[in-house]
């Protein structure tokens, strides 16, 4: 049917309460923002959630879709063995998109992998109480270069756009781990103006800012970057208002949550 939802979120273990425990206060802005945007995703009524994350499967030179008939989250790594979330699959969508694929030449590996990283994981348990019976599909960027990441994003929106399912996408990311001198990645100055150019190439649509904005990554240690490359493509030629509830950084790593209004 449509694009009903399309949003950027940041996705620390520490928003779970088993995890961050007292350390949530530190980025409560952020919290405060993923609650106002499960709002909007609620009031979206989508029927498929297409996540792109991270942190499942990575592949060099394709792209990958984790297609299972159901999904639970996963955070023992993180110590949290009670936190369970539990989602079916879509079936249709990515199937779809791997054919579309095949033709133009874009390299796909469909995986099926039950359990869900944190990089989905977080982001869905902020956005989804209210939405039990939506389907869910799992993305992977790689390692390609970043115009292949938008102009795949772009096959995504045509396929988005045949079925007859409402369709909200999450584009899961951290900005700069290299913020501060505690930092994950330790400091480094380009982490931050990294995290501004970013934001503000968002903001006005200035996807050809943001392709140029690759030789940046490797200092600004980052994990969202062809997330949101993936997400700009799929919002090519498509009508939205960008509006950033929260940007924070307070444990060295750039959060940003932000709604593209459709």
């Amino acid at each position: 049917m449509s694009l009903v939802f399309a949003a950027i979120t940041p996705h620390p273990p520490l928003l779970i309460p088993a995890i961050g425990k007292e350390n949530i206060k530190k980025i409560d802005a952020t919290k405060k923002a993923l609650e106002k945007m499960e709002e909007y995703l609620y009031l979206s009524h989508p029927d498929i959630v297409l996540l792109i994350s991270p942190h499942g499967k990575l592949f060099d030179n394709a792209f990958s879709m984790n297609v299972c008939a159901e999904y639970e989250t996963d955070l023992k790594e993180f110590g949290d063995l009670t936190t369970k979330l539990h989602f079916k699959g879509e079936l249709n969508l990515p199937a779809l998109i791997r054919e579309a694929s095949k033709k133009k030449e874009y390299r796909t590996i469909m995986i099926s992998e039950k359990k869900l990283d944190h990089g989905a994981a977080v982001p869905l348990f902020y956005l989804t109480p209210h939405l039990p019976d939506i389907s869910l599909t799992i993305f992977g960027f790689c390692n390609l270069d970043a115009k292949t990441h938008t102009d795949f994003g772009y096959l995504i929106k045509e396929q988005i756009m045949r079925t007859n399912k409402r369709v909200a996408v999450i584009a899961s990311g951290d900005l700069s781990h290299a913020l501060t001198t505690d930092a994950p990645a330790g400091f480094n100055p380009e982490g931050a103006v990294f995290d501004k150019k970013i934001q503000e190439y968002l903001a006005t649509r200035n996807t050809a800012g943001l392709l140029q904005m690759e030789a940046m990554i490797a200092n600004a240690a980052e994990c969202g970057f062809r997330s949101f490359l993936i997400l700009m493509g799929i919002l090519r030629g498509v009508n939205y208002t960008f509006e950033s509830y929260a940007y924070e950084g307070p444990f060295g790593v750039g959060y940003l949550t932000a709604n593209f209004v459709l």
